[in-house]
């Protein structure tokens, strides 16, 4: 704003400009935090030889390792993020930061197997805390469309990417240090991201708090463990075996149950109005989907460079840097300039294509191939296409949502993005064991040939779930849906107090 008298201008900052300068300051801390818990799904990955060389336990045990992350982190995500919008999400952001940094020294500490399986427990229970905070804040933080569709073209770029970057790094720290430096680097993330959000993050205001809903939270958290863990049984078991069979059956009804009970009361643990909308149904679809894929390429490819090739755990994490960059090019230089313009349904197909050609790109792989010819431009295509998803479905699974919902917003992207990648391990180690089984009785017993066309089948699968993206996604999602989005940001009142976690602007 600005006052012109008769002899000069006297000129004052607009708030707006202070408050966007302080809004990136807020998504750089943001994007710190969620970098640390989703790197933690696959940082261990490569550490894990090193840590049961150590602590001596079983082979049939190291799957806990994970297993025990992935459980509590996504059972929890919808009671960590309804929590966020209780107790306000700046406190939930740094409760769940200094929880997840004190698990991880308890695990980079840890002595027997027990105790390592305990501490990544933790750290599920505390980034089930601390990522929904972190979307919740970007949510409400992020108004302006333009400005919106850049910080979500970062976001995604880190969750896209953090799974590649989790495997560099702890290629990284294993060759150099020690398997409990991929546990222990986790204390860096949280300093940073404490002091950030204690420097930049705005304090909540204290409102109205409604009750927790608790038999939402009992029926969703159990069925949600029932499902992971039956999908976890289902790739040491099979799918004919008694426990996965019960534990998967036991979920998905105590799922339907959840729906049931959250029509009926009063304080929703998440409200059904979030999920109901298509838009934001067909992204959710999308993350989930993207999902299965991603954390079966990585599997796979991580077996295939390191067996098959030979190469080492530094060579290998670096060997998946090309993936991470393109998919930081796709969200934060091409879809924020397309997304306005085109709309999500648009860059959903288009990105669903060009990652499921080039995770058919992997079909190529043989014993003797080479990184260059092979590996590199096949993880170049498909991270150009997980951008794109990524970064635009997350953009509009939380476009339009109500402050009070932003938690249960994030948690449901959280959500469905973790779920979605213990189905998408489970249900590809299962397919690639029976495809291995099958070729050794066919070929004669040639190993190295069963195990390669198992790799294919299982990148086979993976390139189908991303059709199913482009297919079932995009075709759910409105054309229309960005303008729609601005509509709703652009309609969204001030309240006054300042709400939990809305940027403030400061006065000069």
């Amino acid at each position: 704003m600005s006052s012109d008298t008769g002899t000069g201008t006297t000129r004052t900052q607009p708030a707006h400009r202070v408050e966007k300068d302080r809004r990136w300051w807020v998504l750089a801390v943001i994007g710190i935090a969620q970098l640390a818990v989703v790197l933690d799904a696959t940082i261990v990955n490569i550490a894990l030889p090193s840590a049961q060389q150590d602590l001596g336990f079983a082979d049939d045990q190291r799957q806990w390792i994970v297993t025990a992350y992935s459980l509590a982190f996504g059972s929890l995500l919808l009671l960590g993020g309804r929590l966020g919008d209780l107790f306000g999400r700046k406190n939930t952001f740094m409760v769940g930061l200094v929880g997840f940094a004190g698990a991880s020294v308890m695990g980079g500490l840890a002595e027997t197997f027990g105790q390592l399986v305990a501490a990544r427990t933790l750290q599920g229970v505390f980034g089930a805390l601390l990522a929904p905070s972190a979307l919740a804040l970007l949510t409400t933080t992020f108004r302006d469309p333009a400005d919106r569709a850049r910080a979500f073209g970062v976001f995604g770029a880190i969750a896209g990417s953090g799974a590649a970057i989790g495997v560099l790094l702890g290629g990284v720290l294993t060759e150099y240090t020690s398997w409990r430096w991929c546990l222990y680097v986790n204390v860096v993330f949280a300093v940073v991201g404490v002091i950030g959000a204690l420097l930049v993050v705005p304090s909540a205001a204290r409102g109205k708090r409604p009750k927790l809903d608790l038999l939402g939270t009992v029926t969703i958290t159990t069925g949600l463990v029932g499902i992971v863990y039956g999908f976890s049984s289902a790739e040491r078991n099979g799918w004919a075996n008694a426990t996965t069979i019960v534990c998967l059956a036991a979920g998905v009804a105590l799922v339907a149950l959840f729906v049931f009970v959250e029509s009926r009361v009063a304080h929703p643990l998440l409200p059904l109005r979030i999920v109901r909308d298509r838009d934001r149904g067909g992204a959710l679809v999308a993350i989930g989907l993207v999902g299965v894929a991603m954390f079966g390429i990585f599997l796979f490819l991580t077996y295939y460079l390191s067996q098959t090739l030979g190469f080492t755990s530094l060579q290998t994490g670096l060997s998946f840097l090309p993936m991470p960059l393109s998919i930081m090019t796709a969200a934060t230089q091409i879809t924020p300039r397309l997304l306005p313009r085109v709309g999500p349904k648009v860059l959903i197909r288009t990105g669903g294509l060009l990652a499921a050609a080039g995770v058919a790109l992997f079909l190529r792989t043989e014993v003797d191939s080479t990184w260059a010819g092979t590996v590199l431009p096949a993880l170049v295509v498909t991270g150009l296409g997980m951008g794109l998803i990524i970064s635009s479905s997350m953009n509009t699974a939380t476009s339009g949502v109500a402050r009070e919902d932003a938690g249960a917003a994030g948690a449901s992207v959280n959500t469905f993005q973790q779920i979605g990648g213990s189905i998408g391990t489970a249900l590809l180690s299962t397919v690639y064991a029976s495809a291995v089984t099958d070729r050794l009785g066919s070929n004669g017993g040639d190993r190295v040939d069963a195990v390669l066309h198992g790799y294919h089948v299982a990148f086979a699968c993976g390139s189908a779930a991303l059709v199913l993206v482009a297919l079932v996604a995009g075709g759910m999602v409105n054309r229309h849906g960005v303008r729609q989005a601005r509509l709703a940001a652009a309609t969204v009142p001030s309240p006054s107090p300042a709400p939990d976690d809305a940027p403030v602007a400061v006065a000069h």
